[in-house]
């Protein structure tokens, strides 16, 4: 295995490449303290303090070629990607929003197609929106609400030197056609199972088992591991033979797939065995892939050989990193 042209390969896939303009909107907006806002930019959802409990708010957009690759997987990822992102902090989802922008109508049924059935498979309900039914584009967005126990909330940002890193993916899954980095776990099953699956996060942030965690999404489990090093300020290896993967699927096109059931976490090494076993319960397999370190440097490592992929001292994924945290989200 070329080590050297992979984290090349994983450098610059544009599932991680196309995240760099996000330093650009955070370095636009001003940055307006609150006591409430426990985290904000580098997490998967918003934390907002609410009574003893928290609010967790996010919104996510499809990109324009899966809109015109297939309508409807583009229209069920909306409501996909979204519970993920409570999911991944730890919390329950409770309501979406979308916005539907339409160019020609049988596109438009189609993504509402997909949602339809996303909504009805994890049963989490749209509750309201808007429509632009006279656009020169088609296009989906969707914003979703979510709740946890303010004690319970998974963090992007708070990995730690020495953290066990725990890659957790449900093997059982498809890659659809003409969709070669999308695996979907999903579609096909039982409602009540991919339920307990959107929920398990829940149970172990509960437990207070991981130190910090993220759903592996558009840049796979390698580019979304480096997101969560960045905004820890850490670096970390992984070892590629430990990562948990399906048969007769491809390395590189596994490492940089979008997983439908997927998750990224680091903890005390004491906790993983733990941590491992509950997820096993859900039909996600899960394994030790690597470790937190202060290196600010993302390696992988294949039977003694290894590359840098992402020197997080000079390279940027978000560049949420901990500079750019509000002063009482670090933590």
């Amino acid at each position: 295995m070329d080590l050297q042209a992979l984290a090349e390969k994983l450098r610059n896939y544009p599932g991680v490449t196309r995240k760099r303009t996000i330093s650009e909107v955070i370095n636009f907006f001003p940055l307006i303290p609150q006591d409430n806002i426990l985290a904000a930019y580098g997490d998967d959802a918003a934390v907002i303090g609410f009574n003893d409990d928290v609010l967790l708010l996010a919104a996510d957009g499809i990109m324009e070629s899966l809109m015109k690759t297939n309508p409807f997987y583009a229209g069920y990822f909306a409501v996909l990607v979204n519970l993920n992102d409570i999911s991944a902090m730890g919390g329950v989802p409770l309501a979406m929003v979308d916005i539907v922008s339409m160019k020609e109508e049988n596109v438009c049924a189609q993504v509402m197609k997909g949602m339809e059935s996303a909504v009805q498979k994890f049963g989490v309900p749209i509750v309201g929106g808007h429509t632009h039914p006279d656009c020169g584009y088609n296009a989906i967005d969707v914003a979703v609400l979510g709740t946890a126990r303010r004690d319970s909330v998974i963090y992007s940002h708070t990995a730690r030197a020495g953290d066990d890193i725990i890659f957790a993916m449900d093997l059982v899954g498809f890659f659809p056609p003409a969709l070669p980095y999308a695996w979907d776990t999903t579609s096909l099953k039982d409602s009540d199972f991919c339920r307990k699956q959107m929920l398990i996060m829940n149970e172990i942030g509960k437990r207070h088992l991981v130190r910090s965690g993220k759903d592996i999404s558009n840049p796979g489990c390698i580019g979304t591991l480096g997101m969560l090093l960045e905004t820890s300020g850490k670096g970390g290896r992984v070892e590629l033979n430990k990562i948990p993967r399906p048969q007769n699927v491809d390395l590189e096109q596994w490492l940089l797939a979008y997983q439908g059931c997927g998750f990224t976490v680091t903890c005390d090494a004491r906790c993983s065995r733990e941590v491992i076993d509950i997820f096993n319960e859900v039909g996600i397999t899960a394994a030790v892939v690597g470790v937190v370190d202060d290196t600010n440097e993302l390696v992988i490592s294949d039977s003694g050989a290894s590359a840098v992929v992402f020197d997080l001292k000079r390279d940027k994924i978000t560049g949420c990193d901990p500079s750019k945290l509000p002063s009482h989200a670090q933590r």
